[in-house]
């Protein structure tokens, strides 16, 4: 027979020490390393690479320029969705509440801009290189490279814990104004010198 008396409290248990201790410079320094890094890379890869002149074509466009640009700007117009579905989700739009729906398509919008700013990226570093001979271009191989950087950090923020509820936010506008550089000193740049078309 058991001489435990089950209406007894439970005992309580210590949790360990420091887990609710505030995050470390560690956990900020990494992501931010980790963008120094591939930015740095991708412009030394641009600037040692011997360019190629085109990375990619696709049918029914005039030329290499052409896809880039339309790419890019398919890019920016699905980040510039991205900015108001977040600002939606944050109760920053009047009249919008937040739903999971709204979420679902914030997250969308950013991996299809992604994954239309990546072919650019392979034509602009493999087909032309890290170039500095005018402001312009200049202008657009730092933002092109710091993008990059920045979304790689931004991904990592994304899986820590604890985050400021002001750090996505701003990392997320950074991106897109990087982007939107980006996209003024190349797509629009084209499409004002050779005209719009395809």
């Amino acid at each position: 027979m058991s001489n435990v008396d089950p209406s007894a409290p439970t005992a309580s248990f210590p949790s360990p020490v420091g887990n609710h201790a505030r995050p470390g410079p560690a956990r900020w320094l990494v992501p931010a390393l980790v963008a120094a890094v591939v930015a740095v890379g991708l412009g030394a890869y641009g600037k040692i690479h011997d360019p190629a002149g085109t990375a990619f074509n696709l049918a029914g466009f005039s030329s290499t320029g052409a896809v880039k640009s339309w790419l890019a700007t398919g890019a920016f117009v699905f980040a510039l969705a991205q900015i108001l579905l977040a600002l939606a989700m944050y109760g920053k739009l009047p009249g919008v509440r937040g739903t999971p729906t709204l979420s679902s398509a914030h997250r969308w919008s950013g991996r299809i801009a992604f994954l239309l700013a990546v072919p650019v990226a392979v034509h602009c570093l493999y087909g032309l290189g890290f170039q500095t001979f005018g402001s312009r271009v200049m202008w657009h191989s730092l933002a092109g490279c710091f993008f990059f950087g920045a979304f790689s950090a931004k991904m990592l923020l994304l899986r820590a814990e604890r985050l400021p509820g002001w750090l996505l936010p701003v990392v997320g506008g950074l991106l897109f104004t990087v982007l939107t550089v980006v996209w003024l000193t190349s797509a629009l740049w084209f499409f004002r010198t050779f005209d719009v078309s395809t």
